[in-house]
Parts: C-alpha cells; structure tokens; sequence
C-alpha cells in the first residue's frame, strides 16, 4: 500500500467527511466507484482503513490508489465567448468570496446531460485556486447574484446563516398583469409529473413565504400589462417565486414550466424571450465582521425598469 496518490488536509479540508472529499476531489467518478473504493479499503487515511463517515482532521495524510486521476477528456470544453462573458459576470471578489452576476440561459453546475455550469467554469479558469464552491444555487434561466465560496470556513459560514435566515434576498420579477403585490405564505411539496420534477402548492409542503411588492405596471402590445415586482423571500424553496406568482394570478414572464404560455407567445413580439426573474441583492453579516451588500447590476432587459428599481431602493 506504499504507492499511490497522497493528499495532507489543510485547515480549508478539515471538517468534511473523506467520502465528501473524494467526491468533490474526483468528480468524474461515480459515487458507487467512490464508496467500493473505500469499502475495499484502497483509499486510507493515515495507513488504516477508513469508513466514508469519518470526518478529516488538519495533517491527515490521504492516499488514493496511483492511477486515480481525472480524464482529459472529462474537462468540459468551454466556448470563448461563454468564458469571457463570465469573466466579466464577476462583480465582486475579495479573499473569501466571488461574486458573479450569473447571465440567463447558464446553469451554476454541470450535471443531467450538461457537461459545465457556472462553477466548473471558475474552476477551469482559475487552477491554482484550491477551494472554489457554490454557496447556493440559482435556476438556469434566472439572471443575478450568485455567490461563491474561496474557504470552506466561509462556505460553512454562510450556509449556516442561510438556514438560519439571516441572509437578506430580493428579487426582481416582470410578471404579466397588473398586481399590487401580496404576502404569499404557501406551503411548496415537490412532484413527478409524467417524468418531470415540478412544484406545486400543497398545504403538505414546505413552509413558504414570499412578499411581493409592485414597483410599477406598463402596457406591452395590444391589451397586454406587466408590472415589475420587488420579492422578498423568506424561505428558499426550489422554484417559489415562480411558483407563488404563477399560483396568485400573476406569472413571471417568460416562465416555460408556470407561466402563461398565450401570454408569453404575445410578450416575444415586443420583447426578448427569456425568465423574468432577476437576482438582485444579498445581505448577510460574518461573524465578527461588516456586513456584506452585494447588488448584481441589471440585465440589458431590465433597463427600461431601472428608473423604477433605484427609485425603490432609494426609498429603503
């Protein structure tokens, strides 16, 4: 069992179990390869047997066996344009964090058919970085504020203040209709329909709330309205403000799975197709630290809104 791979746990590494570790070190393995790996007793830790529950301490020595590595050909290729446009997403950046104003259209992860997200991209860009992870995650066609961890201590960190509900989330949303805005306290309950994962309301569900607020209606086309909504939500249930709009009345734009498809088939004659739904600001504080406020700028297809949107926040 002398040869092989090894790997000392640093301060950023500990905390985790090794079946964790291996499955984030080695992302093209299946966690069945994984978990036999560790069951046969080839993975050790510190020259002993290992079971996939044990939690890493800083100075372990990890030893894989030698020809454990990732493929060439499992490194995603990544189109140019699609990495300069992510480069210049990052809109802020400090030893801790990065935060990237995620365009529509892109997934934060890769996975169910697609080879690359958001975060594999960061990692391919940045090599040498040694912790790069997601803190949460955002709908593939939703734009905004996507944060990203550069320590595991901040990761733990925020994803504690998260479940806690200290962490400060507005959205913006052009939802068809006219709509004043309501508090929406719906309890979610995720289901398969005909081999699709959907949600909907169901007093079984999840506690959800979501406050809505209308920053201003306009008319778009013959006999159409949308109104640009504020939400703030209190819960971070998978697809809530779409669903708590949809199931009030008013469903955001462009929603291909909740929406109003006779609606949105009118609204692409007068604007682009995509989600309306739009990331705008978090808040949270570190422990022992100044409070963070980050605003993701709006998308181009916001701009006729953005007189409205700093006017409200200049009302705050």
């Amino acid at each position: 069992m002398a040869s092989g791979r090894f790997f000392t746990i640093d301060d950023e590494q500990a905390g985790q179990r090794i079946d964790n570790f291996l499955l984030r070190k080695f992302k093209h393995l299946p966690r069945s390869r994984v978990y036999n790996l560790l069951r046969r007793g080839e993975v050790r830790v510190n020259r002993k047997r290992t079971k996939p529950v044990y939690k890493l301490n800083v100075g372990d020595e990890v030893r894989v066996p030698p020809l454990l590595a990732e493929p060439e050909s499992s490194q995603p290729v990544v189109p140019e344009r699609l990495a300069t446009k992510l480069r210049e997403a990052i809109f802020f950046e400090s030893d801790q964090l990065l935060v990237v104003n995620k365009p529509p259209g892109l997934a934060v992860h890769g996975g169910s058919g697609l080879s690359f997200g958001v975060i594999e991209m960061i990692r391919k860009q940045r090599p040498e970085a040694r912790f790069l992870e997601l803190v949460h995650r955002l709908d593939r066609e939703t734009s905004g504020c996507l944060l990203i961890a550069k320590k595991r201590s901040v990761l733990r960190a925020v994803q504690q203040l998260w479940r806690d509900g200290e962490v400060k989330k507005t959205y913006l949303a052009l939802v068809a209709g006219k709509w004043q805005g309501a508090k929406v306290n719906s309890a979610l309950r995720k289901i398969d329909r005909s081999g699709e994962r959907v949600v909907i309301v169901d007093p079984t569900g999840k506690p959800s709330l979501s406050y809505f607020q209308s920053l201003g209606t306009r008319p778009v086309g013959t006999g159409l309205e949308v109104s640009l909504m504020r939400v703030d939500i209190h819960t971070g249930r998978t697809h809530q403000i779409r669903v708590h709009a949809a199931s009030s009345g008013y469903p955001v734009v462009g929603d291909q799975k909740y929406g109003d498809a006779g609606f949105n088939a009118e609204f692409v004659q007068s604007g682009p197709s995509r989600l309306f739904l739009h990331a705008h600001t978090l808040e949270f504080e570190l422990p022992g630290e100044q409070p963070l406020s980050f605003q993701a700028p709006l998308p181009k297809e916001f701009d006729s809104w953005a007189e409205l949107v700093n006017r409200s926040a200049g009302q705050k």
